[in-house]
């Protein structure tokens, strides 16, 4: 009786312990604040979240922990951070917002940085000159391919607002833009609204943590130039099998490794369009054209297809279209041709199609151009 007693009175207790700590995440090996990066001005508000990564290396699974965390701001009067991870903006300056738990293997902790400006220094159009240019965080490193950061570029002036957000106002430059593409700010992007400046993306794994060099630029309303740079990579490691437990041997878990998961290959689209007249009867040069060779080579001794035709009979665009479109990997440097056709006197491309040599009316007249973006436009112009 005695025991059966002490055991009721065990899983009551159980009970009620589970009632605080039941939702903890069991063998968390590590904490993720997003956003990395965020800028507020003066009395903002923002939420962070701390994602926890927990079980066993090779099926891992995630889980949102941000009221389970301890939160802390390295200094309180730039910005306060609450227990439930909600920040608020206090003064100029730059704090570290960080998450704590207690891990499988000890305390683990994750940090995001937090930029305060003052109430309206949001751009840099409040004149004065630009002292310094700063990237944070300073260095990005992703776990997985497809992944996405976020770069913040803060500013230093001569004149108050002293500190100002300047991230959507640079301009943005990657080393690697087929690995490690950067967004530049754009007011309007079709289909997805606003599209801001800073957001870089993983689509190619590096060796070690650094596998492009990201540079912001700046122009103050002087013209004087400021740059920073920062560094971001995904760094390859390979996935390493489990090993059973033996006689002699406990065995060993394996490892799902990083960046190492295939990915879709990222695509440009390249836009032709005809700067003059739309010619659509012979009597207006109806046989102007424009083609462009696909970038996979072909077999031997064959000769490639154009994928992009231009002009009379194109290929699901109608005949004599002034606009055409054909899709190539990132990166891909695309030859166009403007070959010699009867009545149709040739005025030159657009000045962002390079090599373009001695142009004549008659052509053929080629250009290349680089898709070093996702989306390209060339200019042909006939007379």
């Amino acid at each position: 009786m005695f025991a059966r007693c002490c055991i009721r009175g065990l899983l009551l207790l159980c009970l009620g312990s589970g009632l605080v700590g039941c939702s903890a995440p069991q063998g968390l090996d590590s904490i993720q604040v997003t956003p990395p990066a965020q800028a507020l001005a003066v009395g903002q508000t923002v939420q962070l979240t701390a994602t926890g990564t927990y079980g066993n290396a090779k099926h891992p699974s995630t889980q949102n922990i941000t009221s389970l965390v301890t939160w802390a701001s390295t200094t309180p009067a730039v910005a306060t951070v609450n227990s439930s991870g909600v920040v608020t903006a206090v003064s100029a300056g730059t704090t570290t917002i960080t998450a704590t738990a207690a891990a499988f293997n000890g305390p683990t902790s994750s940090s995001a940085v937090l930029a305060v400006t003052g109430a309206s220094g949001t751009s840099g159009s409040s004149g004065g000159n630009i002292l310094s240019l700063t990237i944070i965080p300073s260095g990005i490193v992703f776990g997985a391919l497809t992944e996405s950061g976020q770069f913040l570029a803060i500013g230093t002036f001569s004149v108050a607002p002293t500190v100002r957000d300047l991230t959507n106002s640079v301009k943005w430059l990657t080393s690697e833009p087929n690995k490690f593409p950067v967004s530049n700010y754009s007011p309007t992007v079709p289909g997805t609204g606003t599209q801001n400046g800073g957001v870089v993306s993983a689509y190619g794994a590096s060796v070690g943590s650094v596998g492009a060099v990201i540079t912001a630029e700046a122009i103050d309303t002087n013209g004087s130039i400021a740059t920073a740079t920062a560094n971001v990579g995904c760094p390859f490691v390979p996935p390493t099998p489990s090993s059973p437990p033996t006689a002699n041997y406990p065995g060993t878990p394996g490892s799902p490794g990083t960046c190492n998961q295939p990915i879709p290959q990222l695509l440009s689209t390249l836009t032709v369009y005809n700067e003059g007249l739309n010619p659509n009867t012979p009597e207006q040069g109806g046989n102007w054209l424009v083609t462009a060779l696909s970038a996979v080579p072909p077999p031997p001794g064959t000769t490639p297809p154009p994928v992009l035709h231009c002009g009379p009979g194109s290929p699901g665009a109608g005949l004599g279209n002034s606009v055409c479109t054909a899709t190539y990997p990132l990166g891909t440097i695309v030859t166009l041709t403007a070959p010699r056709q009867p009545g149709v006197a040739f005025g030159g491309w657009s000045s962002n199609c390079m090599n373009t040599g001695t142009i004549t009316q008659t052509g053929p007249n080629t250009c290349t151009i680089n898709l070093s973006s996702s989306d390209a436009t060339v200019g042909a112009i006939f007379n």
